[in-house]
């Protein structure tokens, strides 16, 4: 007999990695991988994601799917998203944020002080810069903002998923623009591969 086919999976996920997870998935076969996506611009307001995560747990499972894999981190919940796996007994990936999985969540926690005086994009966000970071923060209308908000912060580091000189040149426009200097650093989709690929 041949294997026994996969049982399906749903992951809920943002959809600031959706490209990143779909990549995965096809480099890997997880053909049984269910993929839903929540809007990314629910990053500009945190509180609603455990919420819209919640919300699609009680879909799945009245779809009667019952493996559920959230792919959040905490980003910026401040535990609620937790609250809301633990009440489903649902797993998410672990770390503070998406720039910790994709450095690899040990990685980035051993950088200590380092970490906090950086600013952090993806290739999401180094596509998306201005219209989730520029315009969020208003620096379109009151450019003299740009201190206020980023004056504690030295560099920019630019978390490279996959190589694209067009977004590398968006990321160095990007740091330019909130006056940091800026670094570069390939990461590839760090744990986030591991995550999918053991489901």
């Amino acid at each position: 007999m041949g294997q026994a086919l996969k049982q399906k999976v749903r992951v809920i996920a943002c959809g600031a990695i959706a490209r990143e997870v779909l990549a995965i998935c096809e480099a890997n076969g997880l053909g049984h991988i269910d993929l839903h996506c929540l809007p990314a611009i629910l990053h500009v307001s945190p509180d609603k994601i455990p919420g819209e995560v919640e919300r699609e747990i009680l879909e799945a499972r009245k779809a009667g799917i019952e493996n559920i894999f959230v792919a959040y981190a905490d980003c910026g919940t401040g535990g609620l998203l937790d609250n809301v796996c633990d009440k489903y007994g649902v797993e998410r990936i672990a770390g503070p944020h998406c720039y910790s999985f994709f450095s690899g969540d040990e990685a980035f926690a051993a950088q200590g002080d380092d970490a906090m005086r950086s600013f952090y994009l993806t290739d999401f966000l180094a596509r998306q810069f201005t219209a989730f970071v520029v315009k969020p923060l208003g620096l379109d209308r009151y450019p003299q903002l740009r201190d206020s908000y980023f004056g504690h912060y030295e560099k920019l580091v630019y978390l490279v998923q996959e190589e694209d000189p067009e977004l590398d040149q968006k990321a160095k426009e990007a740091a330019e623009f909130l006056g940091l200097e800026y670094e570069r650093r390939l990461t590839g989709y760090g744990d986030l591969t591991q995550n999918l690929t053991g489901l």
